[in-house]
């Protein structure tokens, strides 16, 4: 399954909106404005949500938890590496690692070794886009919130 992930760049917070592979609005991305540890909403078109993402108090390396209700399904930390960004994501779903190119621009998602999906950011766009490939629509919204972790903790980490 393919999805493709636009950040809204007219917007006073992190807003997404999620499409299928034939550009149909699927999901809808919006964060709390004025929020001290921001959180992110990932909902379904009828504003039903699916995941919310909550930035945790790191020191150094940017830390996300991702949540269904009050159930913590992921954690995602960045890892100290030179040159490669790379994270790993403690999940109910199985443990991943997410390693990325150069410039933090294309990922693999792996579990023990096997692929689950890639991320590629588009390039020459306004805000962030990313087209995410999921092997089981099943994951598609949970990959879809590990995205908007993952954004948060390479472009956002620091703020």
């Amino acid at each position: 399954m393919i999805l493709y992930i636009k950040q809204k760049i007219f917007s006073f917070t992190d807003s997404y909106n999620v499409f299928d592979g034939s550009l149909q609005p699927i999901y809808k991305v919006s964060s709390e404005f004025l929020a001290f540890l921001s959180k992110i909403h990932l909902c379904d078109m009828r504003d039903n949500e699916l995941f919310f993402i909550k930035k945790r108090f790191a020191f150094m390396l940017a830390e996300y938890e991702i949540y269904k209700g009050e159930t913590l399904y992921a954690e995602v930390k960045q890892e100290f590496s030179f040159f490669k960004p790379k994270l790993r994501v403690t999940s109910s779903y199985g443990n991943y690692e997410i390693e990325g190119e150069f410039f933090a621009m294309d990922f693999r998602v792996t579990r023990n070794g096997m692929l689950l999906g890639t991320i590629s950011k588009e390039w020459m766009t306004f805000g962030d886009s990313y087209k995410l490939e999921v092997e089981n629509e099943e994951d598609a919204a949970f990959f879809t919130a590990l995205v908007i972790a993952i954004d948060n903790c390479l472009h956002n980490g620091k703020k």
